[in-house]
């Protein structure tokens, strides 16, 4: 019941605090990551429902366009939690899924191409395969994500600008 903080230190990109931790009593350490619970706001649906916000929901559906997918870890971890972070810094009480849809595909469109399609033929209800082809061909015109993250921001701070996002 009794514990000393021997460390802490920032993790999650900043959104957590690591703890090292230590049993007064029997010398036992172990840690414990501490996050703030911040209320997101709530998702108005295209059929004009309300609902919570779900980090499961929004997980499963970058998972879901990334499978079998070349991309690391702690860059859909990042691409999550930059997602998280915009929600909160919105200032709003509810979005609504049209915005939230659209700050996924620009973190996917980051992330990997392919991904991005997928995404956005469910997000955009594809119809037919000249839906693809349009999407794939404006794709083309742009930069890769490799190029996209060998690229230096003009300005400092500038790296929304730098991924075609606004907040």
């Amino acid at each position: 019941m009794d514990t000393r903080v021997i460390d802490s230190r920032l993790a999650g990109e900043g959104m957590q605090v690591r703890r090292r931790r230590e049993c007064v009593e029997c010398g036992d350490r172990f840690t414990t990551y501490e996050s703030a619970e911040l209320v997101m706001p709530r998702i108005i649906k295209s059929d004009g429902t309300r609902e919570p916000f779900n980090d499961d929901k929004l997980l499963t559906g970058v998972l879901r366009a990334l499978e079998k997918r070349p991309v690391d870890t702690e860059s859909i971890d990042a691409a999550i939690s930059h997602i998280q972070h915009r929600l909160q810094s919105c200032g709003e009480r509810e979005i609504e899924s049209r915005t939230l849809g659209g700050w996924v595909m620009e973190e996917l469109r980051n992330l990997d191409q392919v991904a991005y399609v997928r995404f956005a033929s469910v997000y955009r209800s594809f119809q037919d395969v000249s839906e693809f082809r349009d999407e794939i061909e404006r794709l083309e015109k742009e930069p890769t994500p490799e190029e996209r993250r060998q690229q230096i921001p003009l300005l400092s701070g500038d790296e929304d600008a730098e991924k075609g996002g606004s907040d």
